[in-house]
């Protein structure tokens, strides 16, 4: 005979059920934890200022860097690397870095000239250059060239000559707002050779 008594499902067991909410709180906390030590130590958000960069990056945009790549792997070309400006170290530049140690660097009319063969720069748009000259230049060990992609409005090796290793502190990785720019900043060809 069944006692209708009491009516409704039984009662969950209520210490099983703060022990697993415990379980998630603890799970979800070492995650954040996890991610907030990944983002502050590994990644920096930064925010561009200028237009030297368009048009892979444009004036306020915000984008990550990451601040420990180049102690694992070397600087390569075609890298937006950002740097202290050499002449304020109070200040961050960021560019696309063209030359490297030993290279030798020379613009002839806007055209783009390392070691000797012209490179093709698919990234800088026609109406973004400037057509002038930049004798050859040999880079010298442990320094880079870097150049901004919008060439006539952009201060960089030009101007202030080659950036030592020890002032380049990050990679640009990703940008994340605007929200139509959100996504990788890694080229699939960088500076290469002009085929002829």
């Amino acid at each position: 005979m069944l006692d209708l008594s009491q009516s409704g499902p039984p009662n969950a067991p209520a210490p099983q059920l703060r022990r697993e909410l415990r379980s998630w709180t603890r799970d979800l906390a070492i995650a954040l934890g996890f991610a907030l030590a990944i983002i502050i130590f590994l990644y920096q958000p930064v925010k561009v200022e200028g237009t030297s960069m368009a048009p892979l990056l444009s004036d306020q945009e915000r984008i990550f860097i990451n601040k420990f790549v180049y102690r694992f792997e070397p600087i390569d070309r075609g890298d937006v690397v950002v740097f202290w400006y050499p002449r304020d170290l109070s200040k961050s530049f960021i560019k696309r870095v063209i030359g490297l140690p030993g290279d030798t660097v020379e613009i002839r009319a806007g055209t783009l000239f390392i070691n000797g063969t012209e490179m093709n720069e698919s990234y800088v748009p026609a109406s973004y250059m400037d057509g002038l000259s930049y004798p050859p230049l040999k880079i010298p060990p442990g320094e880079y060239f870097v150049m901004g992609d919008h060439r006539d409005s952009s201060n960089d090796s030009r101007m202030f000559g080659p950036v030592a290793r020890q002032y380049i502190y990050g990679k640009a990785v990703f940008a994340y707002w605007p929200v139509d720019h959100f996504g990788s900043l890694s080229l699939p060809a960088t500076v290469n050779a002009a085929s002829k």
